[in-house]
């Protein structure tokens, strides 16, 4: 069982990094291959709304969205990490994201997954709220901790002084080992995927 833990931060050591790191410490700890996944400081494009990546099977641009894309199915869970700009989440993810879900949506689908936000003061909750949004129209379990994924702090040093936000990060990386363990479960005892119907897309002028 492998996690993939994707930090959207520019700051590559800094908080949203060091709450991920306690992720991927516990996940191991609790026998689940974790890897952290830097693109903060990639340029990525905005959705273009082209919908080529239905027919070629992944993004006309060609950046980080296609390099992690690729990587998605050999996962079986994810976390979504992103400091706090302006009480939202990274441009950069925000971008990365409207991508991903069009163009690798289908590889995530019914797998667990979370979102972190890393904040100095406030501005984690609508964050969560954004990045949550996404795993919401995907069919995805969206794992959860003792208290929202957030920590606080100017700099890691400040977020490893969070013993609250730590130990969220702690549970949570707890609770999505606990998700695989019993999807692998499931899966041996011959538990079947939701019977899925043909999609029917509406609009409100016809």
């Amino acid at each position: 069982m492998k996690v993939l833990l994707l930090n959207s931060s520019p700051r590559y050591e800094g908080c949203t990094f060091t709450a991920l790191s306690e992720i991927q410490k516990t996940l191991e700890e609790c026998g689940v291959e974790a890897e952290i996944v830097q693109f903060g400081k990639e340029a990525i494009h905005g959705c273009l709304a082209c919908w080529q990546c239905k027919k070629l099977g992944h993004c006309v641009i060609d950046d980080a969205v296609n390099r992690i894309g690729a990587m998605l199915k050999d996962a079986d869970g994810y976390v979504f990490g992103s400091p706090v700009y302006f009480a939202g989440m990274s441009g950069q993810l925000k971008c990365f994201m409207d991508r991903l879900f069009c163009a690798y949506g289908d590889d995530m689908r019914f797998k667990p997954v979370a979102a972190v936000a890393s904040a100095r003061r406030a501005g984690t909750t609508p964050t969560l709220d954004d990045i949550n949004r996404f795993f919401g129209l995907n069919d995805m379990l969206i794992v959860t901790s003792q208290y929202w994924n957030m920590v606080h702090g100017s700099e890691a040093s400040e977020v490893l002084q969070d013993k609250e936000g730590m130990q969220t990060m702690r549970a949570l990386a707890r609770n999505m080992a606990w998700t695989l363990k019993c999807i692998d479960a499931g899966k041996k005892a011959g538990v079947a995927l939701p019977e899925e119907e043909p999609r029917t897309f509406t609009n409100f002028i016809r």
